[in-house]
């Protein structure tokens, strides 16, 4: 019996301790980062075959969820938690291999399995789903949201007469147009209609050369589905894109009225700035709602043209090439994503420099401001100089006359003790140095205060 099981699906041998005795000590991740070049490795797929993957976004969903999914396939009762630590699980399953992959944004899962002989080249539209290894009870409860299912066959068939093999090609999708290309030097063709029928798969059909190996037949399989899942994910994008469009104009159109508002001068500072903050948190907000997917948009675009480049099609007379046709559909709508990244980045930066002329406005008026309070500052001083000079003044003349009194009183009290003195020629002849004695202690007093200033 014909199967696709591979060596691949055998369990790995025991890594082989380093004996690193010529060596530093080993940076704790050197082992992890040397061997994620190996964590995804190829599949080996035996022709002819059926390869069945489905990929759900595994937002919210966990490991557990999917470690227990995977334990109801057939021998895998027992699997542990910790096999899934990984992002990548290979289980035989008996006559078929289930593959599982983890991804940052969705989880696929991989059937490989033999081809009924039924849907071999030559047949016309054949039913594929009743040949399914695994039960549609278990491909209908895989814990998370379809985003892509595909049917892909792989065959061998002789691909030296291109017009009689593209009729076969053709009638298998049941005569409907398809897209097809030679990939490599030749060595297989790759043909699909690329729509999604009523059971919800897209079918894709390899034909490969006789004694095509099981390597490369795996690398064709992981290319093709990796173009198309990644395609997929490329454009979710532009969802985002449409629902963010009317909020971008609406936003551009507020910046504008700020702006000529703010030339005008017919609004006053705070109610520019309130609309204006407004505004910036909007921007914000989105930008920080969407950025992720647009830079996730680019990302996956990347490996989209990386995988079709690795195929390196060749062109079949009468029919586009994988590569013309999902180019042709999936570069406008990567290019509306970059454009709208682009318009909300430069949107922000325009609410910035507006915010920066705004605040540049206010400053200024707070400087005015500043120097209206300093002159009145001022010349509230001078008031005070002068009226300190007048209280002066007045103390000098109070101080020298609370002197004299107490000279007078001090003359008149020796005259009462029979001193031959009078009190009040000694007391005018006095009242000049008095004056001067006074004056001249509150200057030194002054003189001292400002000195320690």
């Amino acid at each position: 019996m014909n199967t696709c099981l591979t060596p691949a699906s055998l369990p790995s041998a025991p890594p082989v301790p380093l004996l690193n005795s010529f060596l530093p000590p080993d940076d704790p991740q050197r082992a992890v980062l040397h061997n994620e070049v190996h964590a995804r490795p190829p599949a080996r797929v035996r022709l002819p075959a059926m390869v069945v993957q489905v990929a759900v976004l595994n937002a919210g969903i966990s490991r557990d969820m999917e470690c227990a999914h995977l334990q109801r396939l057939v021998g895998q009762a027992d699997l542990s938690l910790d096999r899934l630590q990984a992002n990548f699980l290979r289980l035989p399953c008996g006559n078929h291999t289930v593959k599982w992959e983890r991804h940052t944004e969705f989880t696929r899962y991989s059937i490989v399995q033999a081809l009924p002989e039924r849907a071999l080249l030559g047949a016309q539209q054949p039913e594929l789903l009743s040949s399914l290894a695994v039960g549609p009870d278990w491909l209908r409860s895989i814990p998370g949201s379809t985003v892509s299912a595909i049917l892909l066959v792989m065959v061998e068939g002789e691909l030296h007469d291109a017009p009689a093999l593209m009729d076969q090609a053709q009638a298998w999708f049941g005569g409907r147009s398809v897209i097809a290309s030679q990939l490599g030097h030749g060595h297989s063709w790759a043909v699909s209609d690329l729509q999604i029928g009523a059971d919800g798969f897209e079918r894709m059909l390899v034909i490969a050369a006789p004694g095509t190996s099981e390597s490369r037949a795996g690398r064709i399989s992981q290319r093709l589905l990796e173009v198309e899942i990644y395609r997929l994910m490329a454009l979710r994008g532009l969802p985002v894109v449409k629902k963010l469009a009317p909020m971008l104009s609406e936003a551009e159109s507020a910046l504008a009225d700020i702006t000529a508002r703010l030339e005008g001068k017919s609004a006053s500072d705070q109610d520019l700035l309130d609309t204006l903050v407004s505004l910036a948190a909007r921007v914000e907000r989105a930008t920080a709602e969407h950025i992720y997917r647009f830079s996730a948009t680019r990302a996956y675009n990347t490996l989209v043209g990386q995988r079709l480049t690795e195929l390196r099609e060749k062109p079949i007379s009468g029919t586009q090439t994988l590569s013309e046709f999902m180019q042709r559909r999936l570069s406008p709508a990567i290019a509306t994503v970059a454009a709208t990244a682009q318009r909300l980045t430069s949107l922000s930066e325009r609410v910035t420099r507006t915010s920066a002329l705004l605040r540049t406005r206010v400053d200024i008026a707070t400087e005015t401001q500043n120097h209206m309070l300093l002159e009145k500052l001022t010349r509230g001083q001078e008031m005070q100089l002068r009226l300190q000079s007048t209280v002066e003044g007045l103390s000098i003349a109070a101080i020298s006359y609370y002197v004299i009194s107490l000279l007078l009183y001090g003359g008149k009290a020796a005259k009462a003790a029979g001193a031959p003195v009078n009190p009040e020629i000694i007391v005018g002849a006095a009242i000049p140095l008095v004056l001067w004695l006074v004056w001249r202690n509150i200057r030194r007093i002054h003189a001292k205060l400002h000195g320690g200033d």
